[in-house]
């Protein structure tokens, strides 16, 4: 399935879409670059878990969480390992226990970092953004 989003707002309206289905256990890796709209989405995905509370990106604490209110999962994990440089570091924030644990929604950023650690059962999401294409095109 292939969504074309022209504005932020829509973008966030695909998270909403997207949260509402969420039940716990689903592990999101969202595939990107650096502003095609990987944390906008997440925002949106928060809302439709009907999480109230402003969504921050984790780039530079890496793992962010928020608990959920009136729904089978109890707990939304987002996950950025943009900075992360070695596979290393992966194993100490105990990412296994958060993907396995099926009260937990996992958000995964920078998913590629993982490799193998990824589980074989999860949503991918891939975000492009489009804006030099269509000014090359139009422009």
């Amino acid at each position: 399935m292939k969504f074309l989003s022209h504005t932020q707002g829509e973008t966030i309206g695909l998270g909403e879409r997207v949260g509402k289905t969420l039940r716990g256990g689903e592990v999101v890796a969202l595939y990107g670059d650096l502003g095609a709209g990987k944390t906008t989405f997440v925002h949106g995905l928060a809302n439709g878990l009907g999480i109230k509370k402003r969504i921050l990106s984790p780039t530079f604490i890496i793992v962010r969480h928020y608990d959920i209110k009136n729904n089978t999962a109890k707990v939304l994990y987002h996950i950025d390992l943009y900075r992360l440089e070695k596979i290393q570091e992966i194993g100490s924030l105990g990412l296994k226990d958060l993907m396995h644990n099926k009260s937990n929604i996992v958000i995964i950023e920078w998913p590629e970092r993982l490799a193998n650690l990824l589980p074989q059962e999860r949503i991918d999401i891939h975000f492009k953004y489009l804006r030099e294409i269509i000014m090359k095109k139009y422009g």
